[in-house]
């Protein structure tokens, strides 16, 4: 049975699209603010996501970008919002569609249909939680505990962290680490990330000038290791 996660403040919408989904053999989980959504994302492991964007504590852009900080769900923006600016930051956020309200039931079944097949052909989510021995990293949070305690990222911090997590194990090139966390007008600019390792190393590693877990490759890249 598919599973659908409805992130809605509206609650006649949310009881309707339940509903409605339901009848049709969806298995539908509710979430009515952003936070309870990410938390419904990490323990209920939907199939895929129907999103409003204007919830109460948070932009709905912000929640894809933490649901893509740890998973390929497919997100289907369901809003009010019609204006192009706004199509085009949460596609280029991580948003898979795009559908303005009102909105016709059949259509909307078609795009779930649609995603949930395009999902099939991806590969696997990871998992919303990377640990090692010295720190936690919670994609879904957007957090980095130390001995129980969040440590402050900066947010280009915690897009060099992000990058490589994703990628645990796995070497990262400079080019590429460069490309995601600053753009692709910053390609060459390698010392920024020996700059942002260091600043790493410094809050997660047990001892920076040793690191276990933020490993260089000399002159390829680099690579997070749990």
């Amino acid at each position: 049975m598919t599973r659908v996660l409805v992130v809605d403040d509206e609650p006649q919408l949310l009881r309707a699209l339940r509903i409605n989904l339901a009848a049709r053999g969806y298995e539908v989980l509710t979430a009515v603010d952003g936070a309870s959504a990410l938390r419904a994302a990490v323990h209920g492991r939907p199939d895929v996501v129907v999103l409003d964007l204007g919830l109460p504590d948070m932009d709905g852009a912000d929640v894809i970008a933490g649901l893509r900080g740890w998973t390929t769900v497919p997100i289907i923006v369901l809003s009010a919002r019609t204006d192009s600016t706004d199509k085009v930051e949460a596609l280029d956020v991580g948003a898979d569609d795009y559908v303005t309200k009102p909105f016709g039931m059949d259509e909307l079944l078609a795009r779930l249909r649609a995603a949930v097949r395009r999902s099939m052909t991806t590969s696997p989510d990871g998992q919303p939680l990377v640990e090692t021995a010295t720190f936690t990293v919670d994609m879904a949070a957007k957090k980095v505990l130390r001995d129980g305690t969040e440590v402050h990222l900066t947010p280009t911090e915690w897009g060099v962290l992000e990058v490589l997590a994703r990628h645990k194990g796995r070497l990262v090139s400079q080019r590429q680490l460069l490309h995601e966390v600053w753009g692709p007008r910053y390609a060459t600019e390698t010392h920024y990330l020996r700059v942002y390792m260091a600043q790493l190393r410094r809050k997660l590693e047990a001892d920076p000038s040793c690191p276990r877990h933020l490993i260089t490759e000399a002159g390829m890249g680099y690579r997070f290791e749990e």
